[in-house]
């Protein structure tokens, strides 16, 4: 089964450049040649060639980052984007939410949707569709948003995953509270799950851990893409006797979103080094594990820093309810998790510290909200590596700030002239906050 990506404007097709980059070096890799095909099937075409050829649709209104990505891809001779499977124009959203939803997304439908339609009939079979975007301008919120809602009316019953890249919190574009928060609502009825990086997450990252003293664009997106590879790329699944997981979209809904209030999933993996330092770095599963765990009770994306003083709240007794009360300050909540792990020994990790009931909201069984994948097969360059899918509270904080700040900015009316311009109404501001201050509130209850 075959996973077909649209990415959409600079964000979103800048990380799915550097995602297939880093997913065609094992579907290239003949020393392991089942794994090699499962890789390869599931996100590329190949011709009669063996060429390479990504399952992905490029959009954007400008046509800058496309040609740049098309023209490196060609070169790199691993890979490269199909011949047709790009739009762009010549001019972009501004950075305006309403001009992307309600004026160029239209616009442009029906050429956008053929292209989409050509790639799912290169499919074999379809396991789903992953929308790659960023939330704080105007292409890739705009017309990602309403790419988005075509997607669900052409092709109904396949899983869309989004994948979306949050600003930064000290702002690259001044409304881009408002273009998340219009996003987000919208998405949150049109979308299966919702799959976030936060830029200054990933910047600290590149910064404390891999070392590197002058950050760009490209080595934030690396680093998304290596999360986004080690959750996508083939591995045994509880019930798969030996066989690659077929369909990972599906398997990853059905693993972590079981109410359609809880869409937010985040990740965060283990180890992450820089190159010259992997030489000199030794890795154990009971190490790693206990690190990764200790992340996702206290609410870390990396291991560095980490506060070691939160612990999971104790049991009750049988009988007695577990309520927001027994959790402890600073404890990270879980709906669900998943577990991927990746390299050499893996059948011999002890995971049951992520199973324990504490870690899970009181009415989903922890033996339901717990999922584990594997592999033992190495991923990008890592002899050992662990990756957390988790549905939990980690979004709770970004996601209130940013609500509010958007809703600062909507009490003075500030901005608003220029969405009222292109049909977006303060009734559609106003809905857009009710809906994500129910989330908020659902995920608080957890």
């Amino acid at each position: 089964m075959s996973i077909v990506t649209v990415q959409l404007g600079q964000c979103g097709n800048q990380v799915g450049q550097e995602l297939f980059e880093v997913i065609s070096n094992d579907a290239n890799d003949t020393q392991r040649k089942v794994y090699s095909e499962c890789s390869s099937e599931r996100f590329f075409n190949e011709t009669a060639n063996r060429e390479l050829v990504a399952r992905s649709v490029l959009i954007d209104m400008e046509p800058k980052v496309i040609s740049q990505s098309i023209a490196k891809t060609a070169k790199s001779g691993k890979w490269r984007y199909g011949d047709r499977s790009h739009f762009s124009q010549k001019q972009g959203s501004g950075n305006n939410w309403a001009n992307g939803y309600c004026v160029h997304g239209p616009r442009h439908e029906e050429v956008v949707m053929d292209i989409v339609r050509r790639e799912v009939e290169h499919c074999d079979c379809l396991a789903g569709i992953m929308a790659m975007m960023s939330v704080a301008g105007g292409t890739g919120s705009g017309v990602g948003t309403y790419v988005t809602q075509c997607l669900r009316d052409e092709y109904p019953n396949s899983f869309i995953l989004n994948h979306l890249t949050w600003p930064y919190g000290t702002g690259e574009v001044i409304v881009q509270n408002y273009n998340s928060v219009l996003t987000l609502s919208h998405l949150y009825q049109l979308s299966d799950a919702i799959l976030v990086h936060e830029n200054d997450t990933v910047h600290k990252i590149c910064a404390q851990l891999m070392n590197i003293k002058h950050i760009s664009f490209r080595d934030v997106n690396k680093v998304i893409a290596h999360q986004l590879g080690s959750v996508l790329q083939p591995a045994l699944t509880g019930d798969s006797h030996g066989v690659y997981n077929r369909n990972p979209i599906g398997e990853l809904m059905s693993s972590l979103v079981c109410h359609p209030e809880y869409k937010l999933l985040s990740v965060c993996n283990i180890p992450q080094v820089s190159s010259s330092s992997m030489a000199y770095s030794m890795f154990t599963w009971p190490g790693l594990l206990k690190h990764l765990r200790q992340m996702l009770i206290a609410n870390s994306k990396m291991e560095e820093g980490i506060d070691w003083q939160v612990r999971a709240p104790s049991l009750q007794p049988e009988g007695i309810e577990r309520t927001r009360s027994h959790r402890r300050p600073g404890f990270n909540t879980s709906l669900a998790n998943l577990l991927i792990l990746r390299g050499k020994d893996v059948n011999n990790a002890e995971i049951s510290g992520f199973q324990h009931p504490s870690l899970y909201t009181p009415w989903l069984p922890a033996d339901e909200a717990f999922s584990m994948w594997k592999t033992p097969v190495p991923f990008n360059k890592y002899e050992k590596s662990a990756i957390l899918v988790s549905n939990s509270q980690t979004l709770l904080r970004p996601l209130d700030n940013m609500v509010g700040k958007a809703w600062n900015m909507f009490a003075s009316r500030a901005y608003i002239h220029q969405y009222t311009k292109f049909g977006i109404s303060e009734e559609d501001f106003l809905d857009s906050f009710t809906s994500l201050e129910q989330v908020i509130s659902s995920y608080s209850q957890l």
